[in-house]
């Protein structure tokens, strides 16, 4: 099956999804990467449901990529002897470190690096930001605050502190073992949680060894100080716009979401739109019609991928989910208006002779009769560069190696093959060919563009194109060699 879009879709697996037959359906309407939330079950669950994911997989012989998302430090208040306070706005709180149970006028806040970097003037925001406190005095063991924004507060809400580099790894002990776990499950991707310098990517790089590719989620305001770093660190992006929101004036999420994604286009590497694309299609079949413009919105500004979150892993659809956001992606991808957009908004890269070759792809693809670009690649890297370039017609990606493979289907536009091991250039053409054919993108009388390094098996030496015809004898007939 290929897909008649470029975009990608995301779902993240959880209750309402945890069988064969529902993840079978998931992907069959659309999603061609899976979620997996280390935040909610146990490690045998999250085990289940990346084998069904494999089976997936193996019976539609297509390669499926996988994300773990870690949990990250989460900050949360303690308990109230009565559950939960109302706070009224004016009112004075305190925040400290007494484990005692709360009440109206203080609860403990059990963190003491929060205290450290605490100073007056900074926020507190509990509860998603529901409720809001502003600190007029602090210590290292207390906050006291004036109420801003009101509410109840119960038990355990989290707490986010936008204001103040939190002296926090981006890994609790929590994440090193969900992490250790889940890179020798066989995931794709590792996403890391609050990431606010880049070496927090740094300390989850070393722990991952190699094993697989690490998403940064831009959720702090933090992060944005340094953004270009932590993308320098990162293998792809996540504009995770639930805390971000919260951490920041909402008005601020939707440029700073377009900047994220144009400097990820531009670097080369995926980035991902997440969080209540269709919040309300996990209680309706049907969504908003803003929500709808809202991923419609992030396919325009040319993101790699959309994600569901609770719309496919605890939703009462699911599936409908993720038909929803494949109508959506289709039909944007159709308007004429989005190739106008995308190549706009590309930025030219001319610094390697990879990036000529790319781009020289690209251009005679859109100027002559090409039918898709086809790119051998054992590292991932020749694909990713020309998906940067946004090109009209589609992405082949070939390579011998099924992590590669499963790593590349959260790029723009790749529809990924294994291959065999090749040793000539020749081969490399013939089964760019027979893939294109096979899978609907061209016949016997149409050419594709073929791109590769030679000498294979050298990651990043991208350094020779052809166009090339998919008649598999006149390509033999006419190759040099």
């Amino acid at each position: 099956m290929r897909r008649l879009r470029k975009v990608k879709i995301v779902a993240t697996l959880g209750p309402a999804s945890d069988d064969y037959k529902t993840i079978r359906a998931l992907w069959e309407a659309g999603a061609d990467v899976f979620r997996l939330n280390m935040s909610h079950g146990t490690h045998a669950d999250i085990a289940r449901r990346l084998s069904l994911v494999r089976e997936v997989e193996a019976d539609t012989r297509r390669p499926v990529a996988v994300i773990a998302d870690l949990q990250g430090p989460k900050l949360r208040v303690g308990t109230f002897a009565a559950g939960a306070a109302e706070l009224e706005e004016g009112a004075r709180f305190r925040l400290d470190l007494d484990p005692a149970e709360g009440d109206g006028h203080r609860v403990s806040l059990p963190h003491p690096e929060i205290f450290a970097v605490l100073r007056p003037g900074a926020r507190l925001l509990v509860n998603d930001g529901k409720i809001r406190l502003l600190v007029d005095s602090c210590g290292a063991d207390f906050a006291d605050c004036t109420v801003t924004a009101g509410g109840t507060i119960s038990n355990r809400k989290g707490v986010n502190v936008p204001d103040v580099v939190l002296p926090l790894a981006a890994l609790s002990a929590k994440d090193r073992t969900d992490l250790d776990f889940a890179c020798d499950l066989g995931v794709d991707w590792i996403a890391l949680s609050f990431v606010q310098r880049p070496e927090d990517v740094a300390e989850a790089r070393a722990l991952v060894a190699g094993r697989a590719l690490i998403l940064s989620k831009i959720e702090k305001p933090a992060a944005l100080k340094v953004f270009p770093e932590i993308l320098a660190a990162s293998d792809g992006i996540m504009v995770a716009r639930g805390d971000l929101g919260v951490e920041l004036p909402v008005e601020h999420v939707p440029p700073i979401q377009k900047r994220l994604v144009r400097a990820c286009r531009a670097a080369a590497k995926p980035v991902i739109v997440a969080t209540q694309m269709l919040e309300s299609m996990i209680e309706s079949p049907m969504p908003t019609r803003a929500e709808v413009s809202d991923v419609a919105a992030a396919i325009y500004e040319g993101t790699d991928a959309v994600m569901l979150s609770a719309e496919s892993a605890a939703g009462r659809y699911p599936v409908e989910a993720v038909r929803t956001m494949d109508a959506v992606a289709q039909q944007v991808e159709r308007d004429p208006t989005y190739t106008q957009i995308i190549e706009a908004s590309r930025q030219a890269r001319r610094e390697t002779v990879a990036d000529a070759i790319v781009a020289a792809a690209r251009e005679i693809a859109e100027t002559t009769d090409i039918r898709a670009i086809c790119c051998f690649t054992h590292s991932g890297t020749t694909v990713s560069l020309v998906a940067r370039e946004r090109p009209r017609v589609p992405i082949i990606a070939l390579t011998p190696f099924l992590d590669i493979a499963r790593r590349m289907t959260l790029i723009w536009g790749a529809h990924c093959e294994l291959t065999a091991e090749l040793g000539r250039f020749k081969q490399a053409v013939v089964n760019a060919a027979r893939a294109a054919r096979e899978h609907g993108f061209a016949t016997e009388a149409d050419r594709i563009v073929v791109t590769a390094g030679v000498p294979f098996n050298v990651p990043g030496s991208t350094n020779i194109l052809r166009v090339a015809p998919c008649e598999e004898r006149l390509i033999y007939r006419t190759d040099p060699e």
